[in-house]
């Protein structure tokens, strides 16, 4: 096993950023294929599920093991299957297709755009407030720009990011890495500091018990969040 740098240098696996501190697999392969063990000893049939399935093979151990095809840089969900979906006990968890997931990061070469850096950095905070239109307690995370609290009298724009189907508002500063990409985009001058709104996008009507297609998360954050402050 070797290090993101080491793996450029000689061309050797490398542990997937998205593994639990100090666990070695999955791995990325330099072909960015990727190599998951998952232990289950009695276990009868253990597939890989990367948008396409791939039996696990079982050693004397009890580990099976498995590799990919080469996959697209990004990110992933992935999970095993042994008659149901399950999470990969050696990735880290994350909120996509409307359920808890694990993921592997792929990693692009010459690409850091989303990589934390030598710069200023802001803050991803938590919000709780009250909606109307769902009659619930809400929350919603915001990212703060660096020296967000050292001027409280300086105005900023404000975007609202929507995250994608299946997903919710950890998204993008979960699996999108969107506070790395605005601290990296600020430093360099290609965005003004700003302030960005991420809210789930759904929003049930407590009479009705169905997703209100009218009331998106913008409004709801309008008559909510916004009016607490």
């Amino acid at each position: 096993m070797c290090t993101e740098t080491q793996r450029k240098r000689s061309n050797c696996p490398v542990s997937a950023s998205t593994n639990i501190l100090g666990i070695s697999y999955p791995v990325v392969n330099p072909d960015l294929s990727v190599t998951v063990r998952v232990n289950a000893p009695d276990a009868d049939s253990v597939k890989l599920d990367l948008m396409k399935k791939y039996p696990m093979t079982k050693n004397a151990d009890g580990i099976w093991e498995v590799t990919s095809d080469p996959q697209v840089p990004g990110f992933t969900i992935i999970s095993e299957i042994d008659g149901c979906s399950v999470a990969d006990p050696s990735s880290e968890l994350f909120y996509g297709c409307g359920r808890m997931s694990s993921g592997i990061e792929i990693p692009e070469e010459g690409v850091d755009y989303y990589l934390p850096q030598h710069v200023p950095h802001g803050e991803i905070r938590t919000q709780m407030y009250y909606s109307d239109i769902t009659q619930a307690w809400r929350k919603c995370l915001v990212y703060t720009p660096a020296g967000y609290d050292e001027n409280n009298t300086q105005k900023y724009p404000v975007l609202y990011l929507q995250h994608g189907s299946g997903e919710d508002e950890t998204g993008w500063s979960n699996q999108g890495k969107a506070d790395n990409i605005l601290d990296n985009l600020i430093a360099s001058q290609k965005a003004v500091p700003m302030l960005v709104v991420m809210d789930r996008g759904y929003a049930t009507d407590p009479k009705e018990k169905k997703r209100d297609k009218k009331a998106g998360s913008t409004s709801i954050l309008l008559n909510g969040w916004l009016s607490m402050n």
